[in-house]
């Protein structure tokens, strides 16, 4: 039977981690076994860079530590050597993880928890497959932007080809027969003129 300083060394451990794990918003479980310790350092340091954590821990710590943060129906998951990568970022430890599972054949997802809930291997691996906010943004200003950015070529290119048609002719030629006109205007006051002697004799 353990002693009680073993116990409580356990608790502790099982309290800090509880802590540690409680604010990320992903985590993915996946099985290790099988990596070289060069693509074990690789893969951690990809995970460091994006801001992953990444732990190997006992089942029977992970069974302890979860159900206090209040998540149930992982037994299936905790068995056999397991790993837990977890982030703030949503998306991170699914892509990363993800992507060495698939290249390193040993390694595999287990299951995870998503924003509060918890994933299948399936699901993981959809979430994996998401763009990064980064490109995501870019797909969706395009997305937004294509309408407006189609609109401008057109007017462009009806513009250049009146342009190249002499399309500006029209108004230039308009003016003679503005000038045209004025003759007919300015004989008005002859007219009058003429008709005016015409009331003298009446006197």
């Amino acid at each position: 039977m353990p002693s009680e300083k073993i116990l409580a060394a356990k608790q502790k451990r099982v309290e800090d981690l509880s802590s540690e794990l409680k604010g990320a918003t992903t985590y993915v479980f996946v099985a290790t076994r099988g990596l070289t310790v060069a693509q074990d350092t690789e893969m951690r340091a990809e995970l460091r860079k994006a801001g992953v954590k990444f732990e190997v821990i006992k089942n029977t710590v992970l069974r302890r530590v979860f159900a206090e943060l209040g998540y149930e129906g992982l037994d299936e998951v905790f068995k056999g050597p397991t790993a837990v990568g977890y982030s703030d970022d949503l998306i991170a430890p699914a892509k990363i993880l993800a992507k060495y599972s698939k290249d390193i054949e040993p390694m595999e997802i287990k299951g995870g928890i998503i924003d509060g809930k918890v994933a299948s291997v399936d699901e993981v691996i959809a979430l994996s497959q998401v763009p990064d906010p980064e490109t995501l943004q870019t797909q969706v200003a395009y997305a937004l932007l294509f309408p407006f950015t189609k609109l401008a070529m057109l007017v462009k290119a009806v513009a250049e080809k009146k342009q190249e048609e002499g399309g500006e002719a029209p108004v230039a030629e308009a003016a003679p027969a503005a000038e045209a006109e004025a003759p007919a205007e300015a004989e008005a006051p002859a007219a009058v003129e003429a008709a005016a002697p015409a009331e003298t004799p009446a006197e």
